[in-house]
């Protein structure tokens, strides 16, 4: 089937199986390789993308499902300040979940910004809560979703 949607601010089509999972077209057909494969079962969260700005696991969202809407990806994320505080705080480390855990930290502090709260470190575990990281103790991670949103430990 065609695929049409929005990817990172460009219109695309791709030609796809029907159930062929997000993650999968995002991948193998747009070779947008940041979107990263943990668990397949939605439980890690590296394969986190934005469809319509929410936060979704790309590898439990069937391709076809995207068809009209707006996925942005790590490679289209475009927050410079959220990747910066993550090589500062040390966020960042064998870079498989960093992918996910920088994506959701966007959606979560736009999220914050329209509701015109701060980021605490409470809102920012609930928020990262779906991304699991086998290499840290997440302090890190926190405080650089801390940083990124301007707060400080």
């Amino acid at each position: 089937m065609k695929l049409r949607f929005t990817v990172n601010g460009a219109e695309r089509e791709v030609d796809v199986a029907p159930l062929a999972r997000l993650l999968d077209v995002l991948r193998d057909e747009l070779r947008l390789t940041g979107t990263k494969e943990g668990c397949g079962e939605g439980e890690c969260g590296a394969c986190t993308v934005l469809v319509d700005g929410e936060a979704v696991m790309s590898c439990l969202v069937a391709g076809c499902q995207a068809a009209g809407r707006d996925v942005v990806t790590i490679e289209g994320a475009g927050h410079e300040a959220v990747q910066q505080a993550f090589l500062e705080e040390g966020g960042a480390q064998c870079g498989i979940c960093t992918s996910g855990m920088i994506v959701a930290t966007r959606a979560f502090l736009e999220e914050r910004e329209r509701e015109g709260k701060p980021a605490t470190v409470e809102a920012a575990r609930e928020a990262l809560a779906g991304n699991l990281c086998r290499c840290t103790g997440y302090g890190k991670v926190i405080a650089a979703v801390l940083a990124a949103g301007g707060e400080t430990r």
